[in-house]
């Protein structure tokens, strides 16, 4: 297999069970990507698969094929790199240096994506770097420095953008739902075939209630005019999180699409998202689109990277498409099945493929 490595196209014979963390240290010689926890937690892992931070110890090398893969070695030339050295020296932001490479990473994306902005934030994003040394206040000045004076970079990233090939007949094409707000950095796009006629998956998916039923971890306690009130379950790992809060549910009958938006808190966790949908005929029945925008904060925020998330938001469409059908033939919704459960599902299809 090759795979795309700091600009370098390079080949490897490595174990469908390798993790590109593995591969790069191990088969590369790039020692720059260094192992903590191996779970996706301290971040110590921490590259750029197509310019967005991915956790290199929860990827399967073989799914990095295809994709540009940049560890720190590779930005070695880079002008906003070299601004956040110095900047780190300056500010004594590093002590032993281990969680270094991926906090420079990091560091580098919150600079281009977000442009001059408050501590506060930059604390926020930094959720899923841990350090054991510096207490981050370095860390945060250094970052704040570079990004004073900075634009931030629309979020053209190929890699924010999932889609699934239908498995029936190809939808026509069409223009994705768009989500405006830049106080969500997380964006996933995903089209979904759904066994149904329009009109049918529309009577659900226009009624707030009966949505909600059939999407994995979601309930609705409340709904009057545009506003609702709910929660969404969530587990992953050894972290749990029943975020309860409030939003708004707007329709477009005529377009067939509806924006739910909202946010939450559970403790130390808190959310706040977006969830776009709108729906098209294809060959009898009907294509649904999503598009997700999401910020997360607290433990949480470690796993809100889009190349771990895209395969979730696959597996959520698909147990959300097959409730639908459940629910339009009157037939009870399968019990909600957790986030993780849903990603090991995902991770088993992607071994079988």
């Amino acid at each position: 297999m090759i795979l795309t490595v700091n600009g370098e196209a390079r080949e490897f014979d490595a174990p469908a069970r390798t993790h590109l963390a593995d591969l790069l240290r191990e088969h590369f010689g790039l020692t720059g990507t260094h192992l903590g926890c191996e779970q996706g937690v301290c971040g110590a892992c921490t590259v750029l698969l197509d310019g967005v931070p991915a956790r290199a110890c929860l990827l399967y090398a073989h799914e990095a094929q295809g994709q540009a893969v940049t560890t720190i070695e590779g930005l070695d030339d880079d002008p906003t790199a070299a601004a956040l050295r110095a900047a780190f020296t300056r500010h004594h932001a590093l002590q032993c240096g281990y969680c270094t490479p991926g906090m420079m990473v990091t560091a580098r994306d919150i600079v281009l994506r977000l442009g001059a902005t408050e501590e506060t934030r930059i604390r926020e994003e930094l959720a899923g770097n841990l350090c054991r040394c510096t207490g981050y206040r370095g860390i945060v000045r250094a970052i704040a420095e570079v990004a004073t004076g900075r634009l931030p970079m629309a979020p053209t990233h190929p890699s924010s953008v999932a889609r699934l090939e239908p498995a029936t007949a190809e939808p026509a094409a069409t223009t994705p739902v768009q989500v405006p707000d830049p106080e969500l950095p997380h964006r996933i796009a995903h089209s979904q075939p759904i066994a149904l006629p329009l009109a049918d998956a529309w009577a659900i998916l226009s009624d707030p209630a009966r949505a909600a039923a059939c999407l994995p971890g979601a309930s609705l306690t409340h709904h009057e005019g545009e506003a609702v009130e709910g929660a969404v379950a969530v587990s992953l790992g050894p972290i749990t999180a029943h975020l309860a809060g409030a939003g708004t549910f707007t329709l477009d009958h005529a377009a067939h699409a509806a924006v739910l938006t909202g946010q939450g808190r559970d403790g130390t966790n808190a959310a706040r998202g977006r969830i776009a949908w709108r729906l098209e005929p294809a060959a009898g029945n009907c294509v649904l689109h999503l598009e997700l925008g999401w910020r997360l904060t607290g433990p949480l925020a470690q796993f809100s990277r889009p190349a771990l998330l895209r395969g979730l938001v696959r597996a959520i469409a698909a147990e959300f498409a097959a409730n639908l059908a459940r629910a339009a033939a009157g037939q009870a919704i399968a019990p909600r099945a957790s986030l993780l459960t849903l990603l090991r599902l995902w991770l088993k299809a992607i071994l079988r493929r």
